[in-house]
């Protein structure tokens, strides 16, 4: 997982408050129960120290009708709010924290790997493509152009063969502009998976036409169709299964390269290795219990397990936080990837793939 989209959180001095809220309403819509959560999590905050500048923007935000999701995260700092994403999910756990760096690890692990996809379903007359990308998703439809006929209609008496013939030139073409199409958009937005149903005919009319790059990252779904009114779900679910398996097999990949090396184990190697800027990925077991701490400096790669350290870098403040905020702001910082593994062997649940 790339880190760039948190970037500018960092660029803002804390301390932070950061909110995760569960702001599914009642199936009335009323929302007094989400007034009521905010008001817990917010007197926690206010015993914590944070001003009431910091934290009325974010009940501004929280409890606004026109925004409807089930969870929010929100950050703030300087009498404003930072960053906030809506969750598709309620939070695992409502939290509210005010300390000098943003709580970013729960909203990361809630996100997961987003996975750079295009979703195309395929029919004799063109396709409906979405691309998908950064969690943002953009639609797009090729359509035919030709007045040469769709379908084999079976009533052209002595005509017929010619029919059929003008009927599969057609295929043929819209199947090329489809290719086209999918071949530039997996190149521009740097897919990973294409995700190709539809007519069975049309599908394999455009897998004969696309680029080898593009047609080895093809999966092949059976279900969904174009047809005004089609049921999508399950082809959601082909998506989303297909997607996940990218996932773990990447997942997989990190596994077998942390094992074979060059890689950092726990948390003292890997902040030193933060510090270096050596990390290609960090590894890490989300575990929302850990107490693990680091020391830090104003500086992303201003990190280690020992208060000394800080002080012979000349950090004339270092400061406790919590080891994952941390760890997160250096990735940020150090242009590594970030990676949630569900064991990793390490006492601390802490490791890293190393550039050298």
């Amino acid at each position: 997982m790339r880190l760039d989209f948190i970037r500018p959180l960092y660029d803002r001095p804390g301390p932070y408050a950061s909110v995760y809220l569960d702001t599914e309403r009642s199936e009335q819509g009323q929302a007094d129960v989400v007034q009521r959560r905010w008001a817990m999590l917010r007197e926690r905050l206010t015993e914590a120290g944070a001003p009431t500048d910091v934290l009325d923007p974010i009940g501004g935000l929280v409890l606004d009708p026109r925004v409807v999701a089930p969870g929010r995260a929100v950050f703030a700092t300087g009498g404003e709010v930072v960053f906030a994403r809506p969750l598709h999910t309620q939070p695992r756990r409502q939290t509210a924290r005010w300390s000098p760096l943003p709580h970013v690890v729960p909203l990361l692990a809630q996100r997961g790997e987003p996975v750079p996809h295009l979703e195309v379903l395929a029919d004799h007359a063109g396709a409906d493509l979405v691309i998908a990308r950064n969690g943002a998703r953009r639609e797009l439809t090729v359509e035919s152009t030709t007045d040469y006929p769709m379908q084999k209609t079976g009533k052209g008496g002595w005509s017929q063969t010619r029919y059929d013939r003008d009927a599969e030139e057609t295929w043929r073409r819209n199947a090329v502009a489809v290719a086209e199409v999918v071949d530039r958009e997996a190149h521009d937005s740097g897919a990973e998976i294409v995700v190709l149903a539809g007519d069975p005919k049309s599908r394999g009319l455009v897998m004969e036409r696309l680029s080898k790059d593009t047609a080895r990252k093809v999966t092949v779904a059976e279900h969904g169709s174009r047809a005004a009114g089609a049921d999508r779900r399950n082809f959601e679910a082909d998506v989303d299964r297909a997607c996940e398996a990218w996932v773990e097999r990447c997942r997989a990949e990190l596994l077998d390269a942390y094992a074979t090396g060059p890689y950092a184990t726990g948390l003292q190697e890997t902040a030193r290795a933060l510090r270096e800027a050596r990390v290609r990925t960090l590894l890490l077991h989300d575990d929302p219990s850990s107490t693990a701490t680091v020391w830090v400096g104003p500086e992303p790669t201003h990190l280690s397990t020992d208060r000394a350290d800080l002080l012979d870098w000349g950090v004339a403040e270092p400061f406790e936080e919590r080891a994952d905020s941390a760890l997160a702001r250096a990735v940020a910082g150090t242009d590594a990837d970030l990676w949630f593994v569900d064991h990793l062997p390490s006492p601390d649940g802490v490791g890293a793939v190393l550039r050298f």
